[in-house]
């Protein structure tokens, strides 16, 4: 709570300093190859400096919107703060699945493959077996994320139409959002799912080809189904924001999806990149936080986990880093996941908006005016 508030006062303050981090740090990164004799190094931190010049540059003016964007949906998931609850379980889930499933997959091939107790087996794995075995892990995974992703969306769907339902840590909207995730929406989340866990698995395999006879047709092939990846990824995001809304089919979703890149386009992607650059930074901020707190603990209790000096503070700092960012990071993808509602609802319903929560959408109709004056037509 005390993250989201953080985020809601310096939401504009937050983006402008992320845009900034990654100017400075391609800097830094260029510099450093220039003194240290890596031309390499320098050419690429030169590169990554420009590159985020120039985007700073084009979104500067659009800060504002994103930024209103970042308040209105920490706004949402502060008032309905029990739907962080799935996400901490799915986390959860998520992990004992990963545990069962690299035992399960263990065990088949000691048989399977006629290991012994050495790890000497008689055959390699069958390429079928092994890409079988990445399809399941990948597709309950992305179903394990999308379920949650969809009962944010409906959350912060009800809170942005009927406030009255949403708005309390354990409202009616944030069950019934979870309950439509897993029953009726259910279908669309394991269709769209399995598409972006075809493609994982199916990379996972040419990556082992790779790795075996250093092709350069393999290697290209992976770089092109990572593409395809994030594009899926991408989509599905969006796809899924209007199956928690309405309910859709992921096929009606789809459609959807596209007519809102129509109508917005870049706006929609711009304004999405800047407040995920600022959650990641708010999340290794708090990983910061908390490594320095672990090394204050340990200092003040006579902790002894990694030796004297420097080591010492080494091992707490990172366990202490490890864990405030994992943590703070389920927090963000809620965040991130309301943001993407908040965006296709402004898109779509800006005058319900207005109804409900005044004061947040002339925030965000300023913001608008501000960054693109000649398509402001909202009354």
């Amino acid at each position: 709570s005390l993250t989201l508030g953080f985020m809601m006062m310096f939401a504009e303050s937050l983006i402008k300093c992320a845009l900034w981090f990654n100017i400075i740090t391609g800097g830094c990164l260029a510099i450093v190859g220039l003194m240290s004799g890596v031309p390499q190094m320098a050419f690429m931190g030169l590169l990554a400096f420009g590159i985020a010049s120039y985007y700073a540059y084009c979104v500067w003016s659009r800060v504002p919107f994103a930024a209103a964007n970042l308040v209105s949906a920490a706004t949402a998931v502060r008032s309905n703060i029990g739907v962080t609850f799935f996400a901490y379980a799915a986390l959860f889930v998520a992990f004992l699945w990963s545990v069962w499933w690299a035992f399960t997959m263990g065990s088949t091939f000691y048989v399977v493959d006629g290991c012994d107790m050495s790890g000497q087996c008689e055959s390699d794995p069958a390429w079928y077996l092994v890409f079988s075995f990445f399809l399941s892990y990948y597709w309950t995974a992305q179903v394990i994320q999308n379920t949650v992703h969809v009962t944010v969306a409906g959350t912060i769907g009800t809170w942005w139409f009927n406030p009255l339902e949403a708005s309390s840590c354990c409202s009616s909207a944030v069950r019934s959002s979870w309950i439509r995730s897993v029953t009726s929406a259910f279908g669309s989340i394991c269709l769209g799912s399995l598409i972006v866990a075809i493609i994982q698995a199916t990379k996972e395999i040419v990556h082992s080809i790779r790795e075996n006879s250093d092709s350069c047709l393999a290697c290209l092939l992976e770089c092109i189904l990572g593409w395809i990846e994030w594009i899926f990824e991408y989509f599905n995001r969006w796809a899924f924001v209007y199956v928690g809304l309405y309910g859709y089919s992921f096929i009606e979703a789809g459609s959807n999806v596209i007519n809102l890149f129509k109508a917005r386009g870049w706006t929609t992607i711009i304004t999405d990149n800047l407040v995920d650059n600022v959650l990641t930074m708010v999340s290794a901020g708090v990983g910061v936080l908390t490594g320095l707190a672990g090394v204050l603990l340990c200092s003040i209790f006579k902790i002894d986990v990694g030796g004297e000096g420097a080591q010492g503070a080494a091992v707490p700092f990172v366990i202490g880093f490890i864990a405030g960012f994992v943590i703070c990071s389920v927090l963000m993808s809620v965040v991130s996941s309301a943001v993407n509602t908040v965006i296709v609802c402004y898109a779509e319903a800006p005058n319900e908006f207005q109804q409900s929560h005044p004061e947040l959408s002339n925030n965000m109709r300023a913001a608008w005016k501000q960054a693109w004056p000649a398509q402001f037509n909202y009354a």
